[in-house]
């Protein structure tokens, strides 16, 4: 059975960087409020008309396969993560093989939120280990700034995201001991509304129809009247604290499984790269494991929450830095809206 190893890994952020003062000037809210909160200093807006999820992908893509000496042609797979795709469907996999001229290569979309890229990855993993696949380009890319609410009712859940775009290329290694050691997946659904887009869906009207904005009535699918649109109802939803909570749970214990499983311990981490989703989380993770600050990759400060594109951009920039070298073991984790949450430990 073959190895998998990241050949190469790439990023890409828009421009255009909004301050969490910028924001203050459309909500109530401040600096110093989402910073206690989130650790969040600024994010990245796309191009609103310009760029979308699929194009900030690509060019992600084309940095990640350049790196890993591969051209479009080399590529015989394409996973792709998004919570944010160009349309309702298809999916952007099947977007970025066009746009990148590829053959007819078959392409895979990745709906598992904050924890997309690593489940990709894990996915990735299996069809090189099996000899099916020799390249593979895996993407997580987010818009989140298109379906944003900007007013106050909203600043709990709009002050935490931003887009981006990371990617890497997975290829068949020889090398013994090198690459993905392995990688580990869990699910709850228990609580699947607590963190959530409701609308569209056809089974929201079920959860939305006892809510006060919603009158005992036939809803009809997808579609929605104006007195339910102006409540908010087609926005993301979150409890904050109660994601708070599972998310410290979870973390560590999906990174444990991953060390356990190669006979590891936290001590052993050269580098651990969470998703992020809130320095709060990351900084109660560190501590717990007892790692040094050198030892855990944070970007939050800049990006905000980039979902399933915020472990390959961390990844990216860790690699640029020089916080990622050859024979170092790599942790990567994430939790997320599902519930799922997930681990990848890496030999690089």
């Amino acid at each position: 059975m073959y190895r998998t190893k990241i050949a190469g890994i790439g990023h890409y952020v828009p421009k255009n960087v909004y301050t969490n003062n910028d924001l203050s000037r459309f909500m109530e809210t401040s600096d110093e409020w989402i910073q206690e909160r989130t650790g969040i200093k600024e994010r990245r807006f796309a191009e609103r008309f310009e760029e979308t999820t699929t194009t900030m992908g690509i060019e992600a893509a084309k940095v990640a396969m350049e790196r890993a000496g591969v051209t479009k042609d080399d590529i015989d797979f394409i996973i792709f993560a998004t919570l944010s795709p160009d349309y309702y469907f298809p999916g952007c996999g099947v977007l970025l093989q066009r746009e990148m001229k590829m053959k007819e290569v078959g392409a895979l979309d990745i709906r598992n939120q904050c924890s997309g890229f690593v489940y990709a990855l894990s996915v990735a993993d299996q069809f090189i280990k099996t000899g099916m696949y020799k390249n593979i380009l895996v993407v997580g890319s987010e818009k989140h700034s298109f379906a944003m609410d900007f007013e106050t009712r909203s600043r709990n859940v709009s002050v935490i995201f931003g887009d981006g775009a990371g990617a890497a290329v997975l290829q068949r290694s020889e090398k013994e001991g090198q690459g993905i050691l392995s990688t580990h997946l869990h699910s709850d659904g228990a609580d699947a509304e607590i963190l959530a887009m409701h609308y569209p869906g056809a089974h929201a009207n079920k959860w939305l129809k006892d809510k006060p904005a919603f009158p005992e009535k036939e809803l009809g699918g997808l579609f929605m009247t104006t007195e339910q649109l102006e409540s908010g109802a087609a926005l993301p939803y979150m409890d904050g604290p109660v994601v708070f909570k599972k998310a410290v749970v979870k973390f560590p214990e999906v990174i444990n499984e991953a060390l356990a499983a190669n006979d590891y311990t936290a001590k052993d981490i050269d580098l651990l790269v969470p998703h992020q989703a809130n320095l709060r989380i990351s900084q109660y993770v560190q501590q717990l494991l007892g790692l040094a600050d050198d030892k855990v990759f944070n970007n939050i400060q800049k990006y905000g929450n980039t979902t399933a594109a915020s472990v390959p951009i961390a990844l990216s920039e860790a690699w640029e830095a020089g916080k990622v070298k050859d024979g170092d073991l790599i942790c990567l984790a994430a939790f997320g809206s599902g519930f799922t949450w997930a681990s990848a430990l890496i030999k690089w």
